[in-house]
């Protein structure tokens, strides 16, 4: 059992004492784990014009070049359904692990995606172009989730992590729960690897940090929807828009 494993099920079981909320845990590590699952890499279709990027993603499957069986079919319809997101991983070299990064990728669509490939009449590129440059209104389908986010570590990299995930993000319009529930932290910080698990265990103030991002993730999440949540910068104000 891995240790973002066990910080994720500390913070599913705090959501789910919660009267009326859900819990939908997405195991990103499935992809290490089980035959046939995968998330295939982002094309860059968006590199070309933004609207050539379509919502949800359109390049695969591709039958011709059996790159078939793409998860991120199922993983859409599930971010489109949440509320509120939070991510629980732990930092690869500065980095998202792959997993991670592959569905990160693939939410490029996410961000100002063309909901509608007949207006491209599928991949083309010429009508792509001529609508970006009529245009484009960038809409933001993810706009408005509420977020926390938990890295760990054991020697280097978190808070860049932590910082590059939190910009992502809110790049995408998502918000932010509250400062709480945004957090990076070392486990055994240069410790061997082969007591990791020991540490996590001696560290219960980390593991309740978690459980209150959870808490306040949901709050977050509860005020929005009852409209007590108050917007200082509505939609729309943006002063330099893509």
């Amino acid at each position: 059992m891995s240790k973002s494993f066990r910080l994720a099920a500390a913070a599913r079981e705090e959501l789910q004492r919660r009267p009326g909320v859900e819990c939908d845990l997405l195991d990103l590590s499935l992809l290490t784990a089980q035959y046939g699952r995968q998330i295939f890499p982002c094309k860059a279709c968006v590199s070309t014009a933004m609207p050539l990027c379509h919502w949800p993603c359109s390049c695969y499957p591709n039958h011709a070049m059996a790159q078939v069986g793409d998860w991120m079919n199922e993983l859409y319809p599930r971010w489109v359904a949440a509320h509120g997101v939070m991510i629980v991983t732990p930092v690869y070299w500065y980095q998202a692990p792959s997993v991670l990064k592959l569905m990160i990728d693939r939410l490029v669509c996410a961000d100002g995606g063309n909901p509608d490939p007949t207006t491209t009449h599928g991949k083309d590129p010429k009508r792509a172009k001529a609508l970006e440059l009529a245009g484009w209104p960038y809409p933001r389908h993810l706009a408005g989730r509420h977020f926390a986010i938990v890295v760990h570590g054991d020697a280097e990299g978190t808070d860049i992590l932590r910082r590059s995930l939190t910009g992502w993000l809110q790049d995408m319009h998502l918000v932010q729960a509250h400062p709480v529930a945004t957090i990076d932290r070392y486990i055994g910080y240069y410790e061997p690897y082969a007591t990791s698990h020991a540490a996590l265990d001696r560290d219960t103030a980390f593991v309740d940090e978690v459980r209150q991002a959870a808490r306040v993730l949901a709050e977050s999440v509860s005020l929005a929807r009852s409209g007590r949540l108050v917007q200082v910068a509505p939609a729309g104000t943006e002063i330099r828009p893509k």
